[in-house]
């Protein structure tokens, strides 16, 4: 595969560094740390081209906060203009990242995502009697920096751009030489092609006829049970000794039972939510009525966090679940 090279000076282009800069902000334009960058724009980016140029930029100025969504994450929010800087870079390489990615992986892609990969791994369902989930243990925090820059070296020969990689990656590590924030849209990219190896290892020596992932979630479908142990011992060595991760206790299941993943019960003929994401629905509608009831939302505010919510829970057979909330609720209005 031919390297890309002179990518710098396109990240460094005024234009880009804008384009960078209104993506940066999408959402945020309320924000304090938006609002004082925006009132001197042409200044900033110039000088931001500026420490581009000659390498004298500064990562890592990292706001960290937990969430609880389903379970703990630690989120690394970048300063504001270090997402400018991972904007103005993915601008550029994006294609470059996503021409390294097989057709069936499904995070952090344009016309894929989590309803495709749920499509697809139904079926998946549909045409084999077995399946076996695996996930990655503690995924960002565990990817090695040696071969992640590897991998990079593989896709680009642009010494300044994988300079700037470099600062990237070690601006933040969970332990000496392991792990990306959660929250860059870097990481987002590394992470897709960290696992994109492994991508290629299932597709390409062990041929597995139909493998989805999403991000460190992966199912890999088998005619029968001893085809589906030997591809689960293969992808755990391969996790193990060549990209230095762990995996949690694999699930081998029939088919006919279905499967969990990605917050659903997908089976061959139906699309259920799982008993975790039921809970969570529920939560979540409640708590965003609550925020409306007293004051703490606008309408506004309610519908940007309702409607994706609802997109979710709708791709599921889901509407007498939906019809007790609503009643619920009127009857809590009462």
């Amino acid at each position: 595969m031919k390297r890309s090279s002179d990518l710098m000076p396109r990240i460094v282009e005024v234009e880009n560094l804008l384009l960078a800069y209104y993506k940066a902000r999408r959402g945020k334009q309320s924000k304090e740390p938006v609002i004082h960058y925006s009132k001197n724009l042409y200044s900033n980016i110039l000088k931001l081209r500026e420490e581009l140029c000659n390498e004298s930029y500064v990562v890592g100025r990292y706001h960290y906060f937990k969430i609880f969504d389903p379970k703990e994450r630690q989120i690394c929010a970048a300063s504001f203009q270090e997402r400018v800087i991972h904007h103005a870079v993915i601008n550029v390489c994006k294609q470059r990242f996503e021409s390294n990615l097989i057709y069936d992986t499904y995070a952090s892609r344009e016309g894929k995502g989590v309803y495709a990969a749920i499509d697809r791994a139904k079926y998946g369902l549909s045409k084999y009697p077995y399946v076996v989930k695996l996930d990655v243990r503690k995924f960002f925090d565990s990817v090695s920096h040696d071969v992640l820059k590897k991998q990079l070296c593989h896709l680009f020969k642009d010494k300044k751009l994988l300079r700037l990689f470099d600062c990237i990656i070690d601006s933040y590590e969970t332990e000496p030489n392991k792990g990306i924030p959660i929250g860059n849209l870097t990481s987002q990219y590394f992470a897709n092609l960290y696992l994109s190896q492994l991508d290629h290892y299932i597709k390409e020596v062990l041929h597995v006829p139909v493998y989805v992932r999403y991000m460190d979630d992966m199912l890999l479908f088998a005619t029968d049970r001893a085809m589906i142990k030997k591809y689960m011992v293969e992808v755990l060595n391969y996790v193990n000794d060549v990209l230095f991760l762990n995996l949690k206790p694999p699930q081998i299941v029939r088919t006919l039972n279905g499967v969990s993943f990605l917050g659903y019960l997908v089976r061959s003929d139906k699309i259920l939510l799982n008993r975790r994401s039921k809970i969570r629905f529920k939560r979540k509608m409640m708590r965003y009525i609550k925020n409306v009831d007293e004051g703490k939302w606008t309408q506004k505010q309610y519908m940007q966090h309702v409607i994706p919510l609802m997109a979710f829970a709708c791709k599921a057979r889901t509407r007498r679940l939906r019809e007790t909330i609503c009643a619920t609720i009127e009857g809590n209005n009462h």
